[in-house]
């Protein structure tokens, strides 16, 4: 997915740019950057890959040459960036966050216009230095944004480091997030400092001492500056934010719409417990994102949360991104590690945010009941995921076949992509058919999905503000 940070201050902003950005470690795990601008003209930028260490050892060799009081940062899944621009706009940075579905057309359009792409990433254009052409294309960064949004297919949140200001644009349908805080505060030699902040995670906030205080609305774009903040694009009419940053992205300490994401799972858990027969004696998790949820179910059902599985942080914190899939298959065993003496002779729900594929879960299960489990059953967070994403990079390199219900649904059909709303309702006979054909090939005593009335609820925005494309194909903006 990826995240984005920037930030504004009457003081040098080195430290809470580092560490603002490094917060949104969890959404991306190939690239990281960021760009201050230093004065007189001139943009300090570095970027390096993450794929095989962390964005802290990365980038803290680099922290002397920013002396700027504004600079942005990103952790990116796709492309390099920040980029950093010389334009008849003036020099600015920019760094994104999103998918953008017609890339392919779009580049055409700009090179049959005679303009240039020198950031090639893999070889293909870079989405970021995509948009940066878009943007100065137009008169103005305001008529640029408003031209992003208006060609752009899928999503594009973006800040904009300008020589005196930034600029933060949350996409369209509002499917990522941007969260604004402000810092009031008084260094050790006693001078005044006053700062913005803007994030796509609000978890970053409370540590560097910014309280939230706007949240950007879908499509809506506002110029910072150190003291304070106007809105340059105003809000579109319709929202449509991604269910999946509560049930998966979003890290436990951060809120969108004010709604914070440990809450959701929570009641995502609690909500299913009321309602589930089964007779267990512990409820856990896969950590993290199924912990939340895992202790909301055992307060629902009346059993005790245990630790089944527990994550080795010291030296396996998270999973980066192997070259190849036995290796990230690999890495997913090697930082769990089984509590056998909670596991022996016990009935067991796990908690769990998803299924894609389903090996790693298949995995987890065989390695669970090696130790000695009695019955295992699992209970995921959102309903089974029938279509892949076409907004925010979740599923981008994923064909339909990859997930394991349109694997089924093609062996019952004969075609993936037939009859896939009689396997969106979680009453009918083939929703039923293909819940029991996952439930065998993961092994468990018993296997039950939230549905999206549940998940809609839990979150507690209205429905058609909600994304729940993944589930049942339901959002505005896709073509």
């Amino acid at each position: 997915m990826g995240g984005i940070f920037g930030v504004i201050s009457t003081q040098k902003c080195t430290n809470d740019l580092f560490y603002g950005t490094d917060y949104h470690s969890h959404l991306g795990t190939r690239r990281g950057g960021m760009a201050v601008y230093n004065g007189n003209g001139i943009f300090a930028r570095d970027i390096h890959s993450l794929e095989s260490s962390y964005f802290r050892v990365k980038f803290e060799h680099d922290l002397y040459k920013y002396t700027g009081k504004a600079g942005i940062g990103v952790i990116s899944d796709t492309d390099a960036q920040p980029i950093v621009v010389n334009s008849h706009l003036g020099r600015f940075a920019i760094v994104t966050v999103g998918r953008i579905c017609n890339i392919d057309a779009l580049e055409r359009e700009l090179l049959a216009e005679n303009k240039n792409f020198t950031e090639l990433s893999s070889g293909k254009t870079n989405p970021t230095e995509l948009i940066a052409q878009i943007l100065t294309c137009s008169p103005s960064f305001e008529e640029g944004i408003r031209a992003v949004q208006r060609k752009v297919k899928g999503s594009c949140s973006f800040l904009i480091l300008t020589e005196n200001c930034i600029i933060a644009c949350r996409d369209l349908y509002g499917r990522t997030p941007l969260i604004i805080g402000r810092k009031d505060d008084t260094g050790a030699e006693g001078e005044k400092e006053t700062a913005h902040a803007v994030a796509s995670e609000t978890c970053c906030f409370p540590t560097l001492g910014y309280k939230e205080e706007y949240i950007l609305g879908p499509g809506e774009a506002v110029r910072m500056t150190a003291d304070g903040y106007t809105t340059v694009v105003e809000r579109s009419r319709r929202m449509q934010i991604c269910s999946f940053l509560w049930i998966y992205y979003g890290y436990p300490a951060s809120s969108y719409e004010d709604i914070n994401v440990d809450e959701v799972r929570y009641r995502l858990g609690r909500e299913m417990a009321a309602e589930d027969g089964a007779e267990i004696d512990t409820a856990c998790s896969i950590p993290d994102s199924g912990t939340c949820m895992a202790i909301g179910y055992s307060d629902g059902k009346k059993v005790p949360f245990r630790n089944a599985y527990v994550k080795y942080t010291p030296t396996w914190p998270r999973s980066f991104m192997p070259v190849n899939q036995e290796s990230r298959n690999l890495v997913a065993k090697m930082k769990l590690i089984p509590n056998g003496s909670i596991l022996r002779d016990r009935r067991l729900v796990f908690c769990d945010d998803s299924i894609v594929r389903g090996t790693q879960l298949r995995n987890n299960v065989k390695n669970l009941y090696d130790y000695g489990a009695k019955e295992i059953h699992v209970r995921i967070s959102c309903p089974p995921l029938i279509y892949p994403c076409p907004f925010i990079n979740f599923s981008e390199s994923r064909s339909p076949l990859e997930l394991i219900t349109r694997r089924y649904i093609q062996e019952k059909e004969g075609r993936h992509d037939r009859n896939l709303d009689r396997y969106v309702e979680s009453g009918t006979e083939e929703y039923k058919g293909m819940v029991e054909y996952i439930r065998k090939q993961i092994n468990v005593a018993s296997l039950k999905f939230n549905t999206v009335q549940g998940l809609v609820s839990a979150i507690g925005l209205p429905q058609e503000q909600i994304c729940t494309h993944c589930f049942n194909g339901c959002s505005y903006g896709h073509e």
